[in-house]
Order: structure tokens, then C-alpha cells, then sequence
């Protein structure tokens, strides 16, 4: 462990080191074009180094309330060590794999292989979808926004979102696709609504159409306000997670209800580029196009609930596609005259929001 790091600062060293990796990628992007071959050598030097890095750091991180729900894992996990499995209404994939790895392994290992199989789907994925350029994209979806929050605090929630993800790189052999999917859902039922997202967008593909339902959602939640919150709470749903999201007592220290305009403006970046690549510099992909209306989808609802408490985790659901709607055109094809350095660019504005509200905003 990096018991040598004070656990209060242990997030902030972590954005310390992606920041080092950005000056590096920065540096490259200004003096090498993206296909030069140093740059390709220093991509795959880097790429690994990165790897490496998330996966220990995270992994190997202390058991420490300061990561919020990781304590509530780590009793889970010696409960089951102890003999006394709670009774298990939801969730049912994570609680199987959390009770076949109290038979096997430390709690510290369960820790560990959590954010393995948490890291290893998106750096598979990058790998798969972006050949010699899969460490912008890795690294794109290591300094997102929430990627830290769901690999050390809402861990079932990042494992789910990495399941269904490595299950978008096999979309077409459909017994495995649909087997990581009903893992993903089964780890997180929450990622019923990214599933749901994927069937609609697999037979209605016009994306300005869905560019217009988000849009509409906007104009729809700003009118009616709480309506869909209230609707949602009176369905009576049987599960805690929903009744606190949607309760009013919480600590206010751990969220704001509201209209959250900054985090509007935050997923209105993926539809500004979705727009851009496709119906300004006509980039086409099937597979890209999916993933936009897939996010515009995710995203729709979470505009409806907006005002829900802990609404951050009803964006996650769209926001775990947010790296690739933005850095996805730009690995497969050269859309600018000086198309490093904007890619470098982009790199820099994408992670400067995760740095402002996860370091400068929480001193």
C-alpha cells in the first residue's frame, strides 16, 4: 500500500501525477506530429506507465472512510469472512463475486482485483478501438470527471459502467455481448437505463433527432421542476439506493439539489462535439454514432431528474461515455490542420474541469 502518502491528500497526489502525464502528452503534441514515430513510442511508454500507475494507486489504496462507501465494502467483505451474509435484495452479480472473493482472497486483495477489473475493460477497449493511439483514449477516461469517485467510492457502479463498456468492443458476437451486459445490470442495476440506451439506439439511429429530445429535456425539466423526481418517488420502487437518492435527508455536505447549471454545462461539452464531428466535419462511424445517442439518451433522463439528490450519480450514466464522445473522432481520423496539438488541447480543457472541481474547488 502507499501508506507513505497521508490519506488526506491521497486523491490530490493522484491528480498531481495525471497532471505530469499531461505535460508530457502537451510537450509531444507541440513539437511531433501524432503519427511521428517518437510519438508513437512515447505513446506506448507512457500508456503502460499509466496503466500501471491507475491500477496500484488505486488498487492499492487504504482502507479509509475518506473513500466513503469502501468502508461499507470492506464490512460487507468480513461479514461474509465472518459467516454472516446479509440477505441480499439488489445487486445480486456484485454480492456473488464480493462472496467468492472472501473464500480466496484478503479484503485488500478484493480491493485490488476491484479496481483490476475496473481499469482493464478501458484500457482493452482503447487498445481494440484505437490500435497505436490508445493511450489518449485511456488516458482520456482516467481524467474524467468521475472515473476516481467510481473506482475508489461507488465501486460497484464503475465496475458495472466498465463491464458494459468492454461489452461495446464485442458488440458483434452477441453471445458475449449480451453475457457482459446482463453482468453489468447484474452488478449495478442502474445500468438498466445505459442498456436500454444501447437497444433504442441499435434500431433508431438519427442522431439530430436525439440532439433535439435533449434539448427538449431541458426545456421540459426547467418547466415542470420536480415532477419526474415526485413521479419517480410516488412509483413506491423497494430499493434504498432510489429512496436516497430521492429523499431530502442527507447530508447537505455531500451533494446540492437544484438545477446543477455546471453540471448541464459540463454534459452539454459531449453534445456540442457530437455535433461538431458529426454534422460539421461529416465524420461517420456507425459505432461513434451509437455512442452519441446512447449518451444523448442517458443523459435526457438525467436532465428530468436533475434535482434529485446525489445527482451526479444519475449523470454517471451517461458521463462514463463522455471521454469517448469527445477523443473518439479525433483517434480515427485527422480532422485539423494542426490536429495534435489540438488533440492536446482538448486533452488539457477536458482535464482541467476534473482538476478544478476535484482539487482547486474541494481545498
Amino acid at each position: 500500500m502507499f501508506d507513505f502518502i497521508p490519506i488526506e491528500q491521497y486523491t490530490f497526489f493522484y491528480y498531481q501525477i495525471l497532471l505530469v502525464f499531461l505535460i508530457g502528452v502537451l510537450l509531444h503534441a507541440v513539437i511531433l506530429e501524432v503519427d511521428d514515430a517518437r510519438n508513437i513510442r512515447f505513446l506506448k511508454v507512457f500508456g503502460y506507465l499509466s496503466l500501471i500507475f491507475v491500477i496500484l494507486y488505486m488498487g492499492l489504496r487504504p482502507i479509509h472512510a475518506v473513500f466513503v462507501d469502501m468502508t461499507m465494502y470492506a464490512i460487507s467483505f468480513e461479514r461474509y469472512v465472518e459467516g454472516n451474509p446479509f440477505e441480499i435484495t439488489e445487486d445480486y452479480g456484485f454480492y456473488w463475486f464480493l462472496e467468492f472473493c472472501t473464500k480466496i482472497m484478503s479484503v485488500e486483495a478484493f480491493f485490488f482485483t476491484c479496481a483490476f477489473l475496473y481499469v482493464m475493460p478501458l484500457f482493452v477497449l482503447s487498445i481494440k478501438w484505437f490500435k497505436e493511439y490508445w493511450f489518449y483514449a485511456f488516458f482520456a477516461l482516467t481524467i474524467s470527471f468521475s472515473f476516481w469517485a467510481y473506482g475508489t467510492n461507488g465501486i460497484r457502479n464503475g465496475l458495472a459502467t466498465s463491464l458494459f463498456l468492454l461489452a461495446m468492443v464485442y458488440r458483434d458476437k452477441k453471445i458475449l455481448l449480451y453475457l457482459l451486459l446482463i453482468i453489468a445490470v447484474s452488478f449495478h442495476k442502474t445500468m438498466v437505463l445505459p442498456v436500454f440506451a444501447f437497444i433504442v439506439s441499435s434500431f433508431y439511429t438519427k442522431s439530430l433527432h436525439y440532439i433535439f429530445i435533449w434539448f427538449g429535456a431541458i426545456l421540459i425539466s426547467l418547466a415542470i421542476g420536480n415532477f419526474f423526481v415526485e413521479y419517480i418517488e410516488s412509483l413506491g420502487i423497494d430499493d434504498r439506493r432510489f429512496e436516497q437518492y430521492f429523499t431530502d435527508e442527507i447530508d447537505e455536505a455531500i451533494t446540492k439539489t437544484g438545477f446543477r447549471w455546471d453540471f448541464l454545462i459540463y454534459s452539454a461539452t459531449g453534445v456540442f462535439a457530437g455535433w461538431y464531428y458529426l454534422f460539421k466535419k461529416n465524420f461517420s462511424d456507425t459505432l461513434y454514432e451509437q455512442l452519441f445517442n446512447m449518451y444523448l439518451i442517458g443523459n435526457a433522463f438525467w436532465i428530468l431528474v436533475i434535482r434529485a439528490n446525489f445527482t451526479n450519480r444519475f449523470a454517471y450514466l451517461s458521463w462514463f461515455l463522455l471521454a469517448l464522445i469527445i477523443f473518439y473522432p479525433l483517434l480515427k481520423e485527422q480532422l485539423f490542420k494542426h490536429h495534435h496539438r489540438m488533440l492536446g488541447a482538448i486533452l488539457l480543457l477536458y482535464f482541467m474541469f476534473t482538476y478544478i472541481f476535484n482539487v482547486i474547488l474541494v481545498k
